[in-house]
Order: C-alpha cells, then sequence, then structure tokens
C-alpha cells in the first residue's frame, strides 16, 4: 500500500514536493553576524536534504538589518554577497529536495541588543517594551520582502515562506493585543490582515510563476485578547483568493509570559482541530507544523485529507535523516530527550545548540543541566552581536 508521506504534491505553482515531510522553519542561529551563511548552515542544510526531506525552510531570513530575531539570523537585501547565498541554495537542494527562505521581521519582539524594537503600537509592558512603527514604515515593509524575495530567486531558492505566526512583525499586526491602531491597518480583522496581504500582493508580482510562495499563520496566538481561532480563519478565507503555493498553520508566541505551543495540545499534532476547520475555507495546500513525533500520527494526519504537508523541526533536529528512516521496512520514531528541569529558553537553547552539533557533525556536548546550556547559548548570541555591530552599526 502507498505511504502518503511519500506522495509528492505539485503546488499551485507548478512545483513539486517530492515527498509530504517539511522540515519547518527554526531560528538555526547559524549565520555568521553579519548576515551571511556559514559552511555549517550549508553543511546542516545538506544533512537535512541528503536525508530525504521534500522541503526545508530557513527561519527568520531578515530584509533589512534592523529587525532581526537574533544575531545569527541571516540577512539578504542589496548590500549581501549573493554568491555566499548560492552556495546555500545549491547545497539544501540535493537530491531533489526543496529549500526556501522564511521572510522574518520581528517588529516589536526585535533582539534589543542589535535593534530599536518597534511594532503596530507603542508598548510598555513588562518583558516587553517597544515603540511604534511609522506610516511609512509601515508603508516600505511590503517592499523590503518583495526585495529578498527576488534576490532569494536570483540566489536559487526555490521559494519563500511570509511569516505571520509566532508574535513576529506581521502576526502581531494580526493579533489586536499588538496592534492597537486606528487606521487602515488596525481594528477590524479585514484591517490587521492588510499588511500580510500586500505584502504577499507585491511578493508575489516580484517573482517569477514558477517561484513558491508560502504563508505560515498562527491557529491562535495562545494569550488572551490575542487572535482568536475564528479570526485566523478569517485570514485563511482571504489567503485562500491569493495566489500562495501553501498555508503552514501552527501557533503561539514569543511574547513573554505566553504558553508553549504544547501547552493543553495532548499527545499529538497541536493544531489538528484548527486545520479540520481551516480546509473548509480554502483549497490551498495545508500544512500542519507542530507535535509530530511519529510516523504513525504523520500518516494519520495526511489520510484525514485535511493536510497535504507535515512539518517536523525538533523532530528532524533529533534524527536529520528521519525521512530516509520512515520510508524504510523496519523504520523508527525519534527519541525525545527528556528534562526535569527546564528555565525559561532552556529547551529552545538545547535544540538550538543541538543544530550547531548536526551542522558540525559532531556530538551534542554533553551538559549537567539546561542552565549550562542556556548559558553557552547566550554567550554565542553576545558574540554574534558584536560582530553584528560592528558590521552593520547601532
Amino acid at each position: 500500500m502507498e505511504n502518503l508521506l511519500f506522495r509528492p504534491l505539485e503546488l499551485p505553482s507548478g512545483v513539486i514536493l517530492k515527498n509530504r515531510i517539511a522540515k519547518s522553519a527554526m531560528s538555526d542561529s547559524l549565520g555568521d553576524g553579519t548576515g551571511h551563511p556559514t559552511k555549517a548552515q550549508n553543511q546542516l542544510y545538506r544533512r537535512w536534504a541528503e536525508g530525504g526531506v521534500g522541503v526545508s525552510i530557513i527561519g527568520e531570513v531578515q530584509g533589512q538589518p534592523g529587525y532581526a530575531e537574533k544575531p545569527g539570523n541571516l540577512v539578504l537585501d542589496d548590500d549581501a554577497d549573493l554568491d555566499r547565498f548560492r552556495v546555500l541554495a545549491r547545497q539544501g537542494s540535493v537530491k531533489g529536495s526543496n529549500l526556501w527562505l522564511q521572510l522574518g521581521h520581528a517588529g516589536a519582539l526585535a533582539f534589543a541588543p542589535t535593534s530599536t524594537p518597534k511594532g503596530p503600537s507603542a508598548l510598555d509592558l513588562p518583558g516587553l517594551k517597544c515603540a511604534a512603527l511609522t506610516d511609512d514604515e509601515i508603508r516600505q515593509i511590503p517592499a523590503r520582502f518583495a526585495r529578498t524575495a527576488k534576490l532569494a530567486e536570483q540566489a536559487g531558492f526555490g521559494g519563500v515562506q511570509i511569516h505571520a505566526a509566532h508574535g513576529f512583525l506581521l502576526s502581531q499586526f494580526l493579533s489586536p493585543l499588538f496592534n492597537k491602531r486606528r487606521d487602515e491597518y488596525g481594528g477590524s480583522i479585514a484591517n490587521r490582515m492588510r499588511l500580510l496581504l500586500e505584502a504577499i500582493g507585491a511578493v508575489r508580482a516580484a517573482v517569477g510563476p514558477g517561484f513558491v510562495v508560502a504563508v505560515k499563520l498562527n491557529a491562535t496566538d495562545q494569550l488572551e485578547g490575542g487572535l482568536s481561532e475564528d479570526n485566523a480563519l478569517a485570514v485563511v478565507s482571504a489567503l485562500d483568493q491569493t495566489k500562495i503555493d501553501l498555508i503552514d498553520i501552527s501557533g503561539g508566541t514569543y511574547f513573554p509570559g505566553a504558553k508553549a505551543a504544547s501547552d493543553g495540545a495532548g499527545g499529538g499534532p497541536y493544531f489538528m482541530n484548527f486545520a479540520k476547520r481551516a480546509r473548509k475555507f480554502t483549497t490551498k495546500p495545508l500544512m500542519l507544523t507542530g507535535g509530530f513525533k511519529t510516523r504513525a500520527q504523520a500518516e494519520e494526519a495526511l489520510s484525514s485529507d485535511v493536510i497535504d504537508v507535515v512539518g517536523l523541526a525538533r523532530a528532524l533536529v533529533i534524527e536529520p535523516s528521519l525521512p530516509d528512516i520512515w520510508q524504510r521496512d523496519d523504520p523508527c520514531d525519534p527519541v525525545f530527550p527528556r528534562f526535569d528541569h527546564a528555565p525559561v529558553g532552556g529547551i529552545t537553547a538545547w535544540y538550538t545548540m543541538r543544530l550547531t552539533a548536526l551542522a558540525g557533525r559532531m556530538e551534542m556536548p554533553e551538559f549537567d543541566d539546561l542552565d549550562q546550556v542556556l548559558s553557552a547559548y547566550e554567550a554565542r548570541d553576545a558574540d554574534r552581536a558584536r560582530i553584528w555591530l560592528r558590521h552593520f552599526g547601532n
């Protein structure tokens, strides 16, 4: 019997994914501090491609240096060395794998040591302070996304994913918790999604018809007063009328004190119930990211005829060759680490440092606890921040 995980998928643009397994966007923090890919990053994405993924997505690629999520983010603008990005594009697309860039802008959640965080509205909250973007700054954003997408196409990447999830800028505009504006970009959900739709239109117009344009969208912010599921469904309905190729459903936010996506999600995929509702509002291919730990869960989700692509992140950090393993006659599932003590940010730090080990084809360093991991992770950020400030200025 055919395994649905390994059935090819043709996207609206005509691009064919060789299977239904995607390496979801993660902030790998492997850039060199000047916004360029490193040898380690090239090796990491080649490793995932060699392991059999249908597509990998590089998280939080910036179109300008002023609003990066971390100082290890890539920056693809007119000042970038495009040849270095071409190497990454080639390495990450071996064995018929696709490689896409996620278009990012952290907005209010920009890394403060290297940025001046700005969001839809000025906020002064515990753990989060930001200024408001001006009208002119807002109107420049779609063009910046479009320019980065065009450069990505020129560098040989197969597509882009516009990031409208996890509390970053376009997600902030969708959320009434972040967005207190009273102009055409605030108030109703139709107004709050306006910037996202403008960005999609600008990106699609800037690239060729065979270049993939996808969107990552929150099912919910999991914050009181944030984006609701009903509002998210209204966005899905609007996305159905655009010329995008795929909607990647995720959830949660990096807003200080927010619940993790896994909180209250049970033992399987986190947002499957929302995906079932979303399917009634769109015929676009749907990707679901978050919570997949076993092949059986992935197969069951695909067999529901609700989603078209399974998004894996941490599972592929544990086992980068998981797609090939799942295609064997005797497949096995990844074994996830368990932590007795998890400081805020500690688990994310562990997986990020594990990515670094994978990129260098090294064993994961032995840490006595997650506090040590977090300390090493933060020290690396501090080193990259110094390089960033020397290169881009303050």
